[in-house]
């Protein structure tokens, strides 16, 4: 999607990031983008607003292993997935990212609820980030209550808050609501980035993807090098 020029007076701009905190290549896009933002000496210009799509609405509320989650929702082997498992590990690893094959996976939808409360507080991406860094590292079990709340209460959350929302249906609406309207967008699945609502990316792309993609939205860097 190209809709509007770019945008190259120094305005603000907002980089929607459609994602789930158990996507992989979601992982790897959010820090790809993110360096691509830190390249630019502009960019105090670029804030990255979290928006909730569910890659598995049918995954069960309790915990699972990575294993019997994916041979529920893929089929396949345990074999296969560990194969594929492991070619993403190694693919994080030359990202420099952490990368832990043994992971406990669950339903989203609540930590999406959370993600929610968070960006009206202006900390989606701080929340979100600081939960998917730890899942995929293997350090946090987002889906423990306590181990959410903990996380929330570390970015600046209200934690009684967070306990609050986990304990009713609040922004459940807005969670549907995001994955309808990255639908209509033109998604069919995630990462799915829109920056300042005049180009879209679907799926992960290379660095120098994101590069050129901020440029697209947001006119070319700045002459002006930082020191």
């Amino acid at each position: 999607m190209t809709t509007q020029a770019p945008d190259a007076n120094g305005s603000d701009v907002v980089i929607e990031m459609w994602a789930d905190l158990a996507c992989p290549w979601c992982y790897v896009s959010k820090h790809r983008l993110q360096e691509a933002i830190d390249r630019r000496p502009d960019a105090e210009r670029f804030m990255i607003l979290m928006r909730s799509f569910q890659l598995d609405p049918d995954a069960p509320s309790e915990p699972e292993t990575n294993e019997a989650s994916y041979l529920r929702s893929h089929g396949g082997t345990a074999d296969q997935l560990l194969a594929a498992e492991r070619q993403m590990q190694a693919f994080a690893r030359r990202e420099g990212l952490d990368y832990a094959i043994d992971r406990m996976v669950a339903n989203t939808f609540d930590l999406h609820r959370v993600v929610q409360y968070a960006a009206d507080q202006g900390l989606g991406y701080e929340l979100f980030s600081t939960l998917q860094d730890g899942f995929f590292t293997g350090t946090l079990d987002p889906y423990q209550e306590e181990a959410l709340v903990g996380v929330a209460e570390s970015v600046g959350l209200d934690g009684q808050r967070v306990r609050e929302i986990l304990g009713n249906d609040e922004y459940a609406d807005r969670v549907r609501d995001d994955r309808t309207e990255a639908l209509e967008l033109g998604a069919n699945g995630v990462p799915f980035v829109v920056v300042g609502r005049r180009v879209a990316a679907p799926g992960a792309l290379k660095p120098s993807g994101y590069d050129q993609l901020l440029e697209q939205a947001a006119g070319p860097v700045p002459s002006e090098r930082a020191s």
